[in-house]
């Protein structure tokens, strides 16, 4: 059993986010490095994507993936809940379905009770459970700074891969979950954030995108990622840059929560949105109307985001009332894939 009240997101020095390497860093990182090369591994390495892939035969391929990071909120069952759906996603994002985890854990044992472990592990339980996944094991280490996630293995037919490079000239763009996870969880830390709000954002980064996934079978769509560490625009920038295509964004049409408009206002913006408009900011242009809070929502880091999606134009529609009647009430068209200028894009 648990004490007392414990702060996850203060007690451990720089959890809180899901803080990744700078963007960029692991580019240089892996700059000039000789890596491995099979012809079966179809997604790796060479390009930026959700997961990499790695063909078995004609008709499969397995999916990999793993993400682990901080609390970003004090509850140890919904971190759980919240790092596995954030994991889980890269599958979904790819076109694949999950089928195997294994847990990452650092664990502080010296300072946090193992009770807090288990509360952690249950929730990313729960969530596999209603994957349809099963744990086949993990590895734990202990460490001063708490960080839990998984490696995640799942199939997928060599044919029908989603990656981030493969616009359309005329797709729509369609997201399907809120930004400004990043903005409100400062907020919730600085014990500014009312209870209901704590409660639907941690509803709503713990929603797995397995039923927006799904629904997406069923339409032409073209490219998919799915938003994290990198904000909207910096994974939009993965899709657009080297396409040959540019996309403009509707800001007003983005789903976001009202509050973190509010919250960015004040100043409560996380770190990483300020690295984020650092490596991406040369490839946006924002209109004269957009203020600097739209701004910082679109560079805002996400915690298990939604899924973005270009899709044909024609279906752009169809597509988003199919997502809606299966409970993604915030399902939007953001805005569309155009001819130039190229590897732009522009913020209306």
């Amino acid at each position: 059993m648990i004490d007392q009240p414990v702060r996850l997101t203060t007690t451990v020095k720089g959890a809180g986010c899901a803080a990744k390497l700078a963007p960029g860093d692991l580019d240089r990182a892996l700059c000039g490095l000789d890596l491995p090369v099979d012809p079966n591994l179809l997604v790796g390495l060479d390009r930026a994507d959700d997961a990499g892939v790695y063909r078995i035969n004609e008709d499969l391929a397995l999916v990999q993936t793993i993400d682990f990071f901080p609390p970003m909120v004090d509850d140890p069952y919904h971190f759980g809940q919240i790092a596995a759906a954030n994991a889980l996603s890269d599958i979904y994002a790819m076109g694949g379905t999950p089928k195997t985890a294994m847990n990452v854990v650092a664990f502080p044992a010296r300072t946090l009770h193992i009770s807090i472990l288990r509360k952690i592990i249950e929730g990313g339980l729960d969530k596999m459970r209603e994957a349809g996944v099963v744990l086949v094991g993990g590895h734990t280490v202990e460490d001063s700074e708490l960080k839990y996630g998984l490696s995640v293995t799942g199939f997928i037919h060599p044919a029908r891969i989603l990656t981030k490079k493969n616009l359309v000239c005329g797709d729509r763009l369609v997201l399907t979950k809120p930004l400004g996870t990043g903005i409100v969880t400062t907020a919730i830390k600085a014990g500014l954030a009312s209870r209901d709000l704590t409660e639907s954002v941690t509803r709503n980064m713990s929603a797995l995108n397995r039923a927006a996934a799904l629904v997406a079978n069923d339409f032409p769509v073209h490219a998919c990622t799915d938003i994290t560490g990198f904000g909207f625009l910096g994974h939009l920038a993965e899709m657009v840059v080297d396409s040959g295509c540019g996309v403009r964004v509707k800001a007003a049409d983005v789903p976001h929560y009202p509050e973190a408009l509010e919250y960015a206002d004040m100043g409560l913006i996380p770190a990483g949105a300020y690295n984020n408009r650092n490596f991406r900011g040369a490839f946006v242009e924002f209109g004269a109307g957009v203020p600097r809070c739209i701004q910082d929502l679109l560079f805002d880091p996400q915690t298990s985001g939604g899924l973005l999606f270009a899709v044909a134009g024609g279906d752009a529609e169809r597509f988003v009332a199919a997502l809606m009647s299966e409970g993604i009430g915030c399902a939007s068209i953001v805005g569309e894939v155009v001819s130039g200028p190229a590897d732009r894009m522009c913020v209306e």
